[in-house]
């Protein structure tokens, strides 16, 4: 009974881990477009074409 309750705990462990990492992945793929954006849009500000 005990290795069940631990196997089940194990295995919902690594599930909320894996979609946690997942999460960050895409958050990160999301700051680095919004950050290559405002790069661009500084980029262009300053060659005094804003």
């Amino acid at each position: 009974m005990q290795r069940l309750v631990a196997l089940m705990l194990l295995t919902a462990f690594s599930s909320v881990t894996l979609t946690a990492c997942n999460t960050m992945a895409g958050a990160g793929k999301d700051v680095q477009k919004a950050g290559e954006k405002v790069e661009q849009k500084a980029e262009d500000c300053k060659d005094a074409k804003c």
